[in-house]
């Protein structure tokens, strides 16, 4: 374990925490999502660095993570709401099969190898990034929304793979949506108001899962670090608002292209870490 005590090893980690605080609040207003695309990962490598094992670091990442997307989700979603492009029917649809596929990959998460965590995020990020740096031409599968028996299965999907991930499924229900010609910033806004849905009853999920574990750090309930937490969310409040007003005023091309390149370099870094012997 390194010695937090240490203004080398203390000063350099809360730097990075309040940088990625910045980006998933940013993230979470421009794109609807909740920044578990940037936290994840940095979480998994502070956890390391921290000297804690792939197999605890992995799910605390994840369960970390969750916590971290409550207030950014709920502070993007509201910033949407205002302005009138969050599909409020479609939220209520998916606020059941949500919260079943939430509970079901909680309950993975307690047995789970940290590769089955990285090769969904891999899988999930990988297609993502695919649609961003194409520009979404031809992504499309129908022209409507469909039944409401297969938008229950998408719902329980998104909350599955988003509890596996320690995001806030907005990327995940972002991509549902265009694929069904839902307009960007309907998609975005509703995306964000998914976030909240999947946050709070994932964190909850996540610190039972790991509830008991004697490898815990002093500061973790379950696989959620309350310090980690804490050094977070001041900035990630700080900046949501930004992202949510420049999601309604600019072409959302370059940050997207940008995005894609972040998910892409993800992915390869979760890859390796899955292949390295």
């Amino acid at each position: 374990m390194m010695d937090l005590l240490d203004p080398a090893t203390l000063i350099p980690l809360v730097a990075v925490l309040a940088l990625a605080g910045a980006l998933i609040g940013f993230l979470a207003g421009i794109f609807g999502i909740g920044g578990g695309a940037i936290s994840v990962p940095v979480f998994y490598e502070v956890f390391q660095t921290l000297g804690h094992a792939p197999d605890l670091a992995m799910p605390m990442a994840v369960g970390t993570s969750l916590a971290v997307i409550i207030p950014t989700s709920i502070q993007s979603s509201l910033g949407h709401f205002k302005r009138g492009t969050v599909d409020m029917a479609l939220l209520r649809a998916w606020a059941v099969p949500v919260l079943l596929g939430v509970l079901l990959g909680s309950a993975i998460a307690r047995f789970a190898q940290p590769e089955v965590f990285q090769i969904v995020f891999v899988g999930v990020a990988a297609i993502n990034a695919a649609k961003l740096l194409s520009g979404g031409s031809g992504w499309r599968l129908r022209d409507s929304l469909p039944s409401r028996f297969v938008l229950s299965l998408y719902g329980a999907g998104v909350g599955l793979v988003s509890a596996l991930m320690g995001i806030g499924g907005g990327a995940v229900s972002n991509l549902i949506l265009t694929l069904h010609n839902v307009p960007i910033h309907r998609a975005v806004s509703t995306s964000a108001g998914v976030g909240v849905l999947i946050a709070i009853p994932g964190t909850l999920g996540y610190m039972a899962a790991g509830w008991g574990r004697a490898d815990l750090p002093p500061d973790a309930i379950g696989f959620v670090s309350l310090a980690t937490f804490a050094l977070t969310i001041p900035t990630s409040l700080l900046t949501t608002r930004f992202g949510v007003a420049l999601a309604h005023r600019l072409s959302r091309k370059h940050l997207e292209r940008a995005f894609g390149l972040f998910l892409l370099a993800v992915c390869l870094r979760f890859l390796w870490e899955v292949v390295a012997p």
